[in-house]
């Protein structure tokens, strides 16, 4: 089968021809380059128009094929700009009726994995997908496509553009800022994670404040980079350690840029992940993608009909059934010296006072440059002993803190003999005698959370990894590097949503649960804390 792919969600106009041996057979495209000011629907809209017929033309002398010989239209159906995606439909939906021949569309991010994947020889790899429209963290699990993390704002290519048009750097401004990064030095900008998820406006607000007031532009995108970067890298690394997969892979047009890789290879290389990119050509936006996915699509779904083909411009990755992908256990390898290997801190047991004790010791990151590294190591291990002692006094199981080092960011905590709430799910989920006794526990850790927040102390990091449960089923919380006072409904609201994108593969109702355990200890108004959850989650991209 011969599949002539189509792309077009944003500026660049890409075809790509491919067969069902995925050998691709071309892969051309014409991006749109705004003289200034960023992307407009309509100008995107008008350049696919353009392109469209030319691209396809050079494809097909590309691929030595004629048009006759083609089998299946594919084209990106979203998410994307609306103008620039009902384009490309309409050319796609036009050949589909001419050559007599079936049409898909598909999802514009899974098109980026499933390129990556063929042209990586990945199996199945926890993906950062990092883009002007797109930066998220996404991983296969339980027959689809799930965000593990996400921008709340905007994405990476967006903030490095949106700097750029602030400060008057030709578009795209990514690639300027890699070159003047490379002459900078460090100045202090926020670096904002929220358990898997992260933002990025607060730190191009602080960027652009800093050039208004004279600090020198080389500075100011060295900082913004590595600032932006690290977050991208610690999420990714976070994700590693939370999934338990053993490879990664970056995609996107952001990929692009040598001192991302060089920090996703430092981090995959501490982290004993293997580490995959795509070709260049195969990185950005391409019609290869889009016509490898519509082999994998069509082969397990068949075509779609013509009234089926309306574009979706806030298409989530999350929402696409992948029949294709088959589940392999990952085994991140830890070496035998540790009892488990975090996303922050290696974890070894030890001995205080003749009785066994966990030592969290907040590595040097290599991929994060000193001064970043050193403030974030400090902060997070001053932050997590003094929580820990606080915590107590409300009444929730914490391990007891015997030792704080700051000169070497570590502390020796209590050992608990417990269970992980994590491998619980994992192991038991699936028998339905564990049911009642699952919908308990969760109902006690919600209990457990809103006393956590009545007394405004938000973990910032609530995963399933990092509860443990004792021998009578009662919520121990660890890991609070990430967590800080407050007393916002936002910060409690962001605790609950991280806690619910961490069991995004499990029936639904044992958040509910959990949230009905939460309802009945919290001091604050349920309603309000409900609009919020809504509020928040329209956050991530393409939510409606």
């Amino acid at each position: 089968m011969i599949c002539l792919g189509i792309e077009g969600t944003a500026e660049k106009t890409g075809i790509g021809i491919v067969d069902s041996d995925g050998k691709i057979l071309a892969v051309v495209g014409k991006p749109m380059l705004p003289e200034k000011g960023g992307i407009h629907p309509r100008k995107a809209s008008e350049h696919h128009s353009q392109w469209i017929p030319k691209l396809i033309n050079q494809a097909l002398q590309e691929s030595h094929f004629s048009l006759n010989e083609v089998d299946l239209i594919s084209f990106s159906i979203g998410p994307g700009l609306g103008p620039a995606l009902r384009t490309i439909a309409t050319a796609a939906r036009t050949l589909s009726l001419g050559l007599n021949i079936p049409i898909v569309g598909v999802n514009h991010c899974i098109g980026h994995i499933e390129i990556g994947k063929l042209d990586t020889g990945a199996i199945n790899p926890l993906t950062l997908y990092v883009s002007g429209g797109n930066s998220q963290l996404i991983g296969f699990e339980s027959g689809k496509y799930r965000i593990f993390g996400e921008t709340l704002d905007i994405a990476i290519g967006n903030c490095f553009d949106h700097f750029g048009r602030e400060i008057g750097l030709k578009h795209p401004a990514g690639p300027i800022i890699e070159k003047l990064a490379k002459k900078g030095s460090y100045i202090d900008l926020p670096y904002t994670i929220k358990g898997m998820d992260f933002s990025f406006s607060g730190l191009l607000s602080a960027a652009i404040r800093s050039f208004q007031k004279g600090i020198a532009i080389e500075d100011i995108c060295y900082s913004l980079q590595e600032t932006a970067f690290s977050t991208l890298v610690e999420v990714s690394e976070r994700g590693l350690s939370n999934t338990r997969k053993d490879e990664l892979m970056v995609c996107g047009g952001v990929a692009a840029n040598k001192r991302l890789k060089e920090m996703l290879s430092a981090m995959t290389n501490e982290h004993y992940t293997k580490f995959y990119m795509p070709k260049m050509k195969l990185c950005g936006d391409n019609g290869a993608m889009i016509a490898w996915l519509g082999i994998l699509t069509y082969n397990n779904y068949g075509p779609m009909d013509l009234s089926s083909t309306s574009v979706i411009p806030k298409y989530r990755t999350d929402e696409v059934d992948v029949a294709w992908v088959k589940s392999r256990s990952s085994y991140l390898k830890i070496p035998k010296n540790m009892v488990d290997k975090g996303a922050e801190a290696n974890i070894y047991l030890t001995y205080w006072m003749d009785e066994k004790a966990i030592k969290k010791d907040r590595i040097s990151k290599s991929y994060r440059i000193k001064e970043l590294d050193e403030k974030l190591r400090r902060k997070r291990t001053k932050n997590e002993a003094k929580l820990l002692t606080y915590i107590k006094n409300l009444g929730i199981k914490t391990p007891v803190l015997y030792n704080i080092d700051l000169k070497n960011k570590n502390i020796v905590m209590e050992h608990i003999e417990a269970t992980l709430l994590k491998d619980i799910l994992d192991s038991v989920f699936n028998n339905p005698k564990y049911s009642i006794e699952l919908f308990h526990i969760f109902k006690n850790i919600g209990k457990t959370i809103a006393i956590l927040h009545n007394g405004n102390i938000i973990h910032g990091d609530l995963t399933s990894s990092n509860i443990f449960l004792d021998k009578d089923s009662k919520p121990i919380l660890i890991d609070f590097g990430l967590g800080k006072f407050s007393n916002l409904i936002e910060d409690k609201v962001t605790d609950l949503m991280v806690f619910k994108k961490s069991l995004k593969s499990v029936d639904k109702r044992l958040f509910d649960i959990f949230l009905n355990g939460y309802s009945i200890k919290t001091k604050d108004d349920i309603n309000e804390i409900s609009n919020k959850m809504i509020e928040i989650q329209k956050r991530g991209r393409y939510h409606t």
